[in-house]
């Protein structure tokens, strides 16, 4: 199992926007072969911060769904982005 876990950080008075873009990709994810789960939240404390929480079956099913990466949008949004992949073995 992979689990990728961080946060994404984005300007506070942009990040309900940032979410509102990741709700398809939330969507794709969840309906993907090998997706566990997939979770993006706002943080409780810093306005700033998007908590990424994602389970995979294998790294492949993960590769898979990533494909090309996020978009355009969506990268121009992120300030920096501070995510790691564990495997769970």
């Amino acid at each position: 199992m992979i689990i990728v876990s961080g946060h994404l950080s984005v300007a506070p008075d942009e990040r309900e926007a940032y979410l509102a873009t990741c709700v398809e990709v939330v969507r794709r994810a969840r309906a993907s072969d090998g997706c566990l789960d997939f979770a993006l939240s706002p943080d409780l404390l810093d306005p700033g911060r998007v908590n990424v929480l994602e389970r995979w079956s294998d790294a492949q099913q993960l590769r898979a769904f990533r494909g090309a990466g996020i978009g355009t949008e969506q990268a121009t949004m992120l300030l920096d982005v501070a995510v790691e992949e564990h495997e769970v073995v």
